[in-house]
């Protein structure tokens, strides 16, 4: 296995200078622990400006809010060019830290830092490389995950391991609490890692047990009442907070924030077979799945108690 973290006291690690790369809200605290353990950022690099919102107005990513707030240099190369590789060359990174970039680092730029190019991939490697893995690792019923410290190479997420921490996975757990708990753990291994940097061994991943990631597809997200109880709560939860389970009810979309796995059911799957206290109660494949927050088009999010009792027997699709 690879090295245990330890404690690292702030002022124990020696100031480098780095290069920052990444794009969603789990990259920041990253960002903000390398910060205040000392280090010096010389410019963040992270994904264009993309549309978002209602009026689908360009919008600059969390990282690239919070470092604009810092004063740190941000840059947004849509792909490192011979012109975008030379721009990072000048800034004379000593190491680069990856957290959740988008873009797959070509080997001009893994050269560049003196030390190395340096990732917080949210899995225990090889499980679940690749895109989403908090979310797949939810699906697939894993009992745990983790963070691992890696050191970056040309491949995607195969490079050797630097620290690595397992976290289990609550029963009720949905993907964004996990990603919270994940996110605050890869920012301290990694100050951690850059504090322990002359006594890691790195350590090649194992052989077996690799395991893919795809990119979560809004699509897939729609709930198969074929399926048992037990596969569409963690769907639920998975899918929370983007892109959110959904369901059809008369051509209206339902989205299904909250559930939990029942055992009775035994009628056709999609017929709703209780509205009450508990929620709101559906037939799957196996089992129920009982509803407790959910959303009906251009509604808010509510406690599922208060859907309409004249859905009772009507059906899902």
């Amino acid at each position: 296995m690879p090295n245990q973290p330890t404690v690292v006291k702030k002022g124990d690690s020696p100031r480098r200078r780095l290069v920052f790369a990444g794009t969603p809200e789990f990259s920041v605290p990253a960002l903000d622990a390398l910060l205040d353990a000392g280090h010096e950022i010389a410019g963040v690099y992270t994904q264009p400006d993309r549309p978002a919102g209602r009026g689908r107005r360009l919008t600059p990513s969390p990282v690239a809010m919070r470092a604009a707030a810092l004063g740190v240099p941000v840059f947004k190369p849509e792909k490192f060019t011979a012109e975008a590789v030379a721009q990072l060359r000048d800034l004379q990174p000593e190491a680069m830290v990856v957290v959740a970039y988008g873009l797959l680092l070509p080997p001009a730029v893994l050269e560049i830092p003196v030390r190395g190019c340096f990732n917080i991939h949210a899995s225990l490697l090889p499980r679940w490389r690749g895109a989403a893995p908090i979310q797949r690792a939810i699906l697939a019923g894993d009992a745990e995950t983790g963070i691992t410290i890696m050191q970056m190479d040309a491949g995607l997420d195969t490079g050797a391991m630097l620290l690595c921490e397992s976290i289990a996975i609550g029963p009720q757990q949905n993907a964004g609490e996990l990603q919270s708990i994940l996110s605050a753990s890869g920012a301290r291994m990694m100050v951690q890692a850059l504090a322990r940097l002359d006594a890691l061994v790195p350590q090649a991943q194992p052989a077996t047990g690799e395991s893919y990631a795809r990119k979560i597809r809004k699509e897939e997200a729609r709930l198969d009442w074929s399926r048992p109880a037990v596969e569409l709560a963690r769907a639920v939860r998975g899918y929370n907070p983007a892109p959110v389970a959904w369901t059809e009810l008369d051509g209206e979309r339902v989205m299904v924030h909250r559930a939990v796995a029942a055992a009775t059911g035994g009628a056709v799957p999609g017929i709703i077979l209780a509205v009450d206290a508990g929620g709101l109660t559906v037939a799957c494949g196996d089992g129920s799945l009982r509803m407790t927050e959910f959303q009906r088009a251009g509604g808010k999010v509510m406690s599922a108690a208060l859907a309409p009792h004249h859905w009772i027997g009507r059906r899902f699709s």
